[in-house]
């Protein structure tokens, strides 16, 4: 059996519930590929959903320093910049969201998750300009196609404000 079949019938049998299994299955692939960024991404996923946050990061910066490439890459940023957020990694979590949203600008889970931090971040007001950015952008509707300008006008908006729900002051000169 091929690695990657032995890594897709591991976690067709997870358990989220006891994730314990599923990382005693993955260890001895570790100990056998322990370079390969697909193995350290997995493990990292297994740690992270068992809630061992602190483990699951080194295993995500493992696997994306050994090259993952496409949607494992996609999917390996979401969950690291998630994990960063749930450790109060807040401005290392956005720069993972940014350099992820410059890699993948059409994925609108990383927009998503990038809003779930800056609100954690105590950023409310870009959180939701973020995510009403990923419905113009994202969702596909008559009714949402009317509105985009107003939608986008109202991000904007959003943004202007400085966190306190007020539009910045301009200074006098």
């Amino acid at each position: 059996m091929t690695l990657d079949k032995e890594l897709d019938r591991i976690f067709a049998a997870r358990d989220r519930a006891n994730m314990q299994p599923t990382i005693d299955a993955l260890l001895p692939l570790l100990a056998s590929n322990p370079g390969n960024a697909r193995v350290l991404y997995e493990v990292g996923g297994a740690y992270d959903t068992a809630g061992k946050e602190e483990t699951a990061l080194g295993f995500y910066e493992n696997a994306l320093a050994a090259g993952l490439k496409g949607d494992l890459l996609r999917r390996c940023y979401v969950q690291y910049g998630s994990t960063l957020r749930n450790v109060g990694q807040y401005a290392k979590s956005s720069a993972v969201f940014a350099t992820a949203r410059t890699e993948f600008p059409g994925s609108p889970s990383l927009g998503v998750f990038e809003a779930i931090t800056l609100h954690a971040a105590g950023r409310p007001d870009e959180a939701i300009a973020s995510l009403l950015d990923v419905v113009v952008d994202f969702v596909r509707s008559p009714d949402i196609d009317r509105y985009k300008s107003a939608i986008s006008g109202n991000a904007a908006y959003l943004r202007s404000l400085d966190g306190r729900g007020t539009p910045p002051v301009a200074e006098s000169r």
